[in-house]
């Protein structure tokens, strides 16, 4: 598991109800004890699924080994014995593919961490996945996107319960945004993600980011790569889990999203990452993160 995913959202509950009248949080595992985290830290004196009794929110926590098409029988059957008399079941970031595997989330709106959304989706056909969103409620199930967003979620659970005045409060105590601005997308690169396994996807991929300039349409895509414009539609879902033309906007908006805390200056910027103008990379941020590039250039530019 991923510790903060479990301690983040464990302050905000303890910080907005400190004498424990209205949250008494208890850590589950399978079967009780330490549970060493990813980072090697412990979290000691766990309680056994079979002693947990009813819990009125279930919240699972992320780890990296749930990337996974096939979950821990065990652990599912611990989730499903939990989850099945709560009120809300929620989930941190990769928390969120256990929820999939049991079939909760089938036809619900859901996120996850913006690495994963797409084999999320792709695993889960069934599942709306919104992959720029820091957290969502769909009926019953919340779900969050990674790590630190778990807090964003316990906070937006603790205004539920308790009004907005404690959230705010617990937010100030934590030094953070009572809603954080803009999506997850701003945090993410495409270039970061897998490389195709697809050998012509991949040709086309090298072509159109060694130019970002160019006039990279999929008609025009598709003819450089010697196939019909649905066959290469039909890959890029199949590899990426996105059609040619937003591939090709989110690459141009990485590129742009760099280029900007290099120092340039934003009509440069437009024009260097193929976006064109100002007005055009402006509506580009505000669509895709939620936010300006002046405001994108302060958030994440370094002091130095």
């Amino acid at each position: 598991m991923t510790l903060l995913d479990a301690s983040g959202p464990a302050e905000v509950f303890h910080l907005a109800d400190p004498s424990r009248q209205h949250y008494e949080l208890i850590f589950v595992s399978i079967e009780g004890g330490s549970v060493t985290a990813s980072s090697g830290l412990v979290l000691a004196d766990t309680v056994a699924v079979s002693e947990a009794g009813s819990c009125d929110t279930v919240l699972v926590t992320g780890g990296e080994a749930l990337v996974t098409p096939r979950q821990d029988a065990e652990l599912m059957a611990a989730v499903q014995s939990l989850s099945a008399p709560a009120q809300r079941v929620a989930s941190v970031c990769t928390g969120a593919f256990v929820l999939a595997a049991l079939g909760y989330l089938n036809g619900r709106r859901v996120t996850t961490h913006w690495r994963h959304a797409n084999l999320l989706a792709r695993w889960y056909p069934q599942i709306l996945v919104e992959p720029d969103v820091i957290h969502l409620q769909d009926g019953r199930f919340l779900t969050s996107a990674g790590v630190t967003a778990g807090i964003d979620l316990a906070l937006a659970i603790v205004e539920d319960d308790l009004g907005v005045e404690v959230a705010r409060n617990v937010a100030r105590e934590l030094v953070m945004f009572m809603h954080r601005p803009g999506g997850q997308s701003q945090f993410s690169h495409a270039l970061s993600r897998p490389a195709a396994k697809n050998e012509l996807l991949r040709t086309v991929l090298e072509k159109v980011a060694s130019d970002l300039p160019g006039d990279h349409t999929v008609t025009s895509m598709a003819t450089a790569a010697g196939v019909s414009v649905r066959h290469l539609n039909r890959i890029f879902h199949a590899e990426l889990g996105t059609s040619p033309a937003r591939w090709v906007e989110q690459i141009r908006l990485d590129a742009a999203q760099t280029l900007i805390l290099q120092g340039h200056p934003v009509t440069r910027v437009a024009q260097l990452s193929g976006i064109g103008t100002d007005e055009t990379l402006r509506r580009a941020f505000a669509r895709q993160l939620g936010t300006t590039p002046t405001a994108f250039r302060e958030r994440f530019s370094t002091t130095r």
